[in-house]
């Protein structure tokens, strides 16, 4: 299928697992992909040339900007761009402390709790919002810009979570999650006059590098909260990305697709 041929599409956090899979998904159907992602030789080795790595640290606005601008160099502008990128844990956030609560508490002791909130500190706090939430504002600002300069409309797709409606994580990581639909329902209002259209995709728990190391009880039972009884495979991910990338998605705007095996129905 071609249903992206000569468009040319941004994907953020693009060097490994589901962002690499967005990124040949829609380098298949058609498009010029630039990856960003920290480091350019990783981004770099995802797709052969014409295809293009640029580094980027969506935290921070300098390096976001001055990547845009090396895209719309190499590129000549965007059509599509897809915020990937984003981390769920950060040192400092109050993680290590839940997981030894929550391992005492099922170890018998019932005066240990499960507890984040009371151990989050600023900085963990801030680490997570600043690359998941801010950096998918970030570069949506800079796509924005780019496109209005065009004139020809395109389309954003924000990489949100099943998390976000079910609850079930660390808590910043949820909060920007859920932020992150939010802000795709705002923008959606607010750029559909310039024919940019603004959607999500909430994956499930998916296999990637950051479920590689856990226990297969720990992965079964992770896979056991959907009805599939399975956890996604990036490519399919990819495939829901491609669909709201496309024309095939004309008149979806605002909207979230949910590709979690039914672990949560909305």
């Amino acid at each position: 299928m071609n249903r992206l041929q000569g468009k040319r599409a941004v994907v953020t956090g693009g060097a490994q697992g589901i962002g690499a899979a967005i990124a040949r998904r829609l380098a298949d159907e058609g498009a010029l992909v630039a990856i960003l992602d920290l480091s350019t030789q990783k981004a770099g080795a995802v797709l052969p040339a014409p295809h293009i790595g640029v580094a980027c640290d969506v935290s921070d606005t300098a390096s976001v900007d001055a990547a845009f601008a090396q895209v719309a160099d190499q590129l000549g502008g965007i059509d599509i761009l897809v915020n990937n990128a984003g981390i769920g844990s950060a040192p400092g956030d109050g993680m290590a402390e839940f997981y030894a609560g929550q391992a005492a508490r099922a170890g018998g002791d019932e005066t240990a709790f499960a507890d984040q909130t009371l151990h989050c500190a600023d900085e963990g706090w801030s680490k997570v919002l600043s690359i998941t939430l801010d950096g998918a504002f970030r570069c949506s600002r800079a796509a924005v810009r780019m496109m209005a300069s065009q004139g020809a409309g395109g389309s954003i797709i924000n990489i949100g979570s099943t998390a976000a409606l079910a609850g079930n994580g660390p808590v910043p990581y949820v909060t920007a999650k859920a932020a992150v639909l939010g802000m795709t329902r705002a923008m959606a209002r607010e750029l559909a006059p310039r024919g940019v259209r603004v959607n999500a995709v909430n994956p499930g728990a998916t296999e990637t590098p950051i479920y590689a190391p856990l226990p297969e009880e720990v992965k079964a039972a992770v896979a056991a909260d959907s009805v599939m009884k399975r956890l996604a495979r990036p490519e399919e991910v990819a495939g829901a990305v491609a669909y709201l990338a496309s024309e095939d998605a004309s008149f979806a705007t605002g909207s979230t697709i949910n590709v979690n095996g039914g672990a949560w129905f909305s």
